[in-house]
């Protein structure tokens, strides 16, 4: 890390990688650490978590609990 806090990433792994000029980084602060990643694969790891979850039919089954409750009370 340089002194003005800009982070370098070596030639060969920028080139590994197809990381280039102008390319969007997002750095993550997890338990484990920090974590560096492009936007396609932020996105990647977001649907994964995702999968195989239908968070439509949970926030419905939410909110009829919800008003179910109301109307008891």
């Amino acid at each position: 890390m340089g002194d003005r806090g800009r982070l370098v990433i070596p030639a060969d792994l920028r080139e590994r990688t197809g990381l280039g000029e102008g390319t969007a980084l997002i750095l993550l602060e997890t338990p484990g650490g920090l974590v560096l990643l492009t936007r396609p694969q932020l996105q990647e790891l977001v649907r994964a978590d995702l999968a195989g979850l239908d968070l439509v039919d949970e926030l419905l089954a939410e909110r009829h609990a919800a008003a179910a409750a109301a109307d008891a009370a």
